[in-house]
């Protein structure tokens, strides 16, 4: 994020032009390596601890070197000069200022104190945002008095660095009673506390399918079903950290389906925290246990055509996949045929899937746990009840802990986390059919 703010005020001061920057910007986000990497060739772990860790890593909210020390495969220490032999993101930037254009390490050094000036940044501040200290820097970013605002930001934050892109950076937030938007995901968490998470776009600047296409890794044209289906599946992964971490302090949250809205306008009490991806402005929303509605008449997400009777039953077995997200039914088909076997049907919700299980009686069922018209529990009560040999896996986000294994105490044999390991989702379909 560094690289990002004092890069453009180097344009705003015309010190280099916009040219140099992206040149500068895009050579940077090259020259990070991996701890993992690093751990490898230092001889201190080994190919398949790193991919056991990095495994960890997706559905945690954790980083590397911590998960590493956890396990008790790293100590602090080593964890610590692995860091040293990363690189510093400043001096990355430095090096390939002072080589791309004609300032000097002094030069820059001065410009930099007017930028710390001009921002407002103490010297504390200046250490924090030269290392790219998220978490040191979020209270400067994110004003507000409610912890779970600034938690959750920064979850969103770490998210988009892990899954999407490291060309980003955030502006400072400010409390609002409306926002007009383009395009609008959310979902809400209720329980303990009500809590509301979504990404808006202002405007058609493209930032809402910067999300879509990195989270979904499929390159997306304009903003359809699919661009929705994306953006609330990575607000879906934030929802289910939060919700983790929430219960490691006994409190329980659960999640409710993702929404999706088209030019109309949020009201209520909420937090807009301007992100910058990649020069596309993107604004991040957040209430906390206070009133907010998104809008009326929300898009349908997750339809799907019926084609079930195209199919031939070849390979290992049949399976059914039940899930609201278009693109993690899409995932899972795709390994699912890798792995040999036939997806006989897929639905969208959990009233549909257990029709669909009763005409088709596959082998295998997946069902993600939270849909729309009918969740998975209940779709798995019914599917029980007809079928008791079913074998139901259940789909789960973090953050469901409670309902997997209610889910498991009324019949479901297996669990699959997202995001997804196909080593391990197959290795599980496998292990339950024979």
């Amino acid at each position: 994020m560094f690289c990002q703010l004092f890069g453009k005020f180097l344009v705003k001061k015309e010190v280099i032009n916009e040219e140099d920057y992206q040149l500068i910007i895009k050579e940077q986000l090259h020259v990070r390596v991996r701890l993992g990497t690093i751990a490898v060739v230092e001889g201190l772990l080994t190919e398949d601890q790193v991919e056991e860790i990095n495994r960890e890593q997706q559905q945690l909210d954790k980083r590397f070197g911590d998960i590493a020390v956890s396990k008790e495969l790293l100590t602090e220490d080593q964890v610590r000069d692995l860091l040293k032999k990363q690189g510093n993101v400043y001096m990355q930037f430095v090096q390939l200022l002072t080589d791309m254009t004609d300032m000097t390490a002094e030069d820059v050094e001065d410009y930099l104190e007017d930028f710390r000036k001009e921002a407002g940044f103490t010297e504390t501040e200046m250490a924090y945002l030269k290392s790219d200290d998220i978490d040191q820097l979020l209270p400067d970013f994110v004003i507000t008095s409610k912890t779970h605002v600034r938690d959750i930001a920064g979850l969103v934050i770490r998210n988009i660095n892990r899954f999407i892109t490291r060309d980003f950076y955030i502006e400072k937030s400010s409390r609002r009673k409306e926002y007009k938007y383009s395009h609008l995901a959310y979902q809400g968490l209720t329980g303990d506390h009500k809590i509301f998470i979504g990404l808006a776009q202002a405007e058609d600047n493209g930032a809402f399918l910067k999300v879509a296409s990195g989270f979904s890794g499929v390159p997306m044209d304009d903003v359809f079903e699919d661009a929705y289906d994306s953006v609330s599946e990575f607000i879906n992964v934030t929802g289910g950290l939060f919700a983790t971490a929430m219960s490691d302090q006994h409190v329980t949250l659960e999640l409710e389906p993702p929404l999706g809205f088209v030019d109309q306008t949020a009201t209520g009490d909420f937090y807009v925290i301007p992100l910058v991806i990649e020069d596309k402005r993107l604004d991040l929303i957040i209430a906390a246990d206070t009133d907010f509605n998104g809008g009326e008449n929300p898009i349908e997400m997750g339809a799907v055509k019926d084609v079930s009777d195209q199919y031939e039953s070849v390979g290992k077995g049949t399976i059914l996949i039940v899930d609201d997200s278009r693109m993690s039914r899409t995932m899972l088909r795709s390994i699912f045929e890798r792995g040999g076997y036939t997806v006989v049907m897929e639905a969208a919700n959990g009233e549909d899937g257990v029709a669909a299980y009763k005409k088709y009686l596959p082998d295998i069922v997946t069902l993600d746990i939270t849909m729309p018209k009918k969740d998975g529990i209940a779709a798995l009560e019914e599917i029980m009840d007809f079928d008791p040999d079913a074998l139901v896996v259940m789909i789960t986000a973090a953050g469901q802990q409670d309902k997997l294994i209610n889910a498991l105490r009324i019949g479901a044999k297996q669990f699959i986390s997202k995001p997804y390991s196909e080593e391990e989702i197959l290795f599980n379909i496998n292990s339950l059919l024979e």
